[in-house]
């Protein structure tokens, strides 16, 4: 089952929390970007993160932790940025801090069947 042509090279916007679990589900590999604008370190990844939304075969989704404050609780985003892998609908990475696009790569490619 390859979901690839419907990727997104193109960071996906959370608007709706009820839609998360429906986008994560919908792809193979998910990178979930968890953010806020006001954040310095964020603001810096965003060239990475959307690297990994063009280059891979990923879907990106960033969701603002001012707007979906109880999603970050429900993932128990403390700090931002924080980073989560999801493959195949399963939690499968956690990456907290700043992050090189290396690194954000690596760690969808080792999740991506």
């Amino acid at each position: 089952m390859s979901s690839t042509e419907s990727v997104p090279a193109e960071p996906i916007q959370l608007s709706d929390p009820d839609d998360f679990d429906d986008l994560v589900a919908e792809h193979d590999v998910v990178l979930v970007d968890f953010y806020a604008d006001w954040c310095g370190p964020c603001r810096m990844m965003e060239p990475a993160v959307e690297a990994v939304a063009a280059e891979t075969d990923a879907a990106v989704l960033k969701v603002d932790v001012d707007v979906h404050q109880s999603l970050a609780a429900e993932y128990g985003v403390q700090g931002i940025p924080t980073l989560l892998v999801f493959a195949d609908g399963e939690l499968a990475d956690r990456m907290v801090g700043a992050q090189t696009e290396d690194v954000l790569t690596d760690a969808v490619a080792e999740h991506a069947a």
